[in-house]
């Protein structure tokens, strides 16, 4: 059909790939969309994070993301508690991620690696992920058990 199409009216090609180029910006527009910051204290830490709180946030994440200042993060903030995972699918930096109970009480803390499947498993009930530079966590002496301050509440 499109050959059709495209012989017998050439600029309808021409037109798709316009379309196709807007929708495309479009979608580029939307995913760069700002989140909201806030700012939390991780054992005493403070971390500027954005807050990914919608499905759509939650699935992006730090996807395509280049770069990430030494003491921010992104806030994954969850429906409801539950073994909640993550994974390095399009994202090309290195990452540590804690999940955190909705107590604020680290569960546990796992580094990632750029572009990877692998699933990272919350090791208790979850309301929170907080990912931020592989090892930012460990260089703070943060462990499991530790205290976030400042989470936003579910709506």
């Amino acid at each position: 059909m499109d050959a059709i199409l495209a012989a017998r009216v050439p600029r309808a090609t021409a037109w798709r790939a316009l379309a196709a180029a807007f929708l495309a910006f479009a979608g580029l527009a939307l995913a760069q969309a700002k989140l909201p910051v806030a700012q939390v204290k991780v054992a005493g830490h403070a971390l500027r994070v954005e807050v990914a709180s919608t499905v759509e946030q939650r699935i992006k994440g730090l996807m395509f993301r280049e770069k990430l200042g030494g003491n921010e993060g992104m806030l994954f903030l969850f429906d409801e508690p539950a073994y909640h995972a993550m994974w390095m699918k399009n994202t090309p930096l290195p990452l540590s991620v804690a999940f955190v109970d909705g107590e604020g009480r680290i569960l546990n803390i796992i580094d990632m690696e750029p572009h990877t499947l692998d699933q990272h498993a919350a090791a208790g009930p979850a309301l929170y992920a907080i990912e931020t530079n592989k090892g930012w966590f460990a260089q703070r002496r943060i462990k499991p058990g530790d205290k976030v301050a400042g989470l936003p509440k579910p709506k």
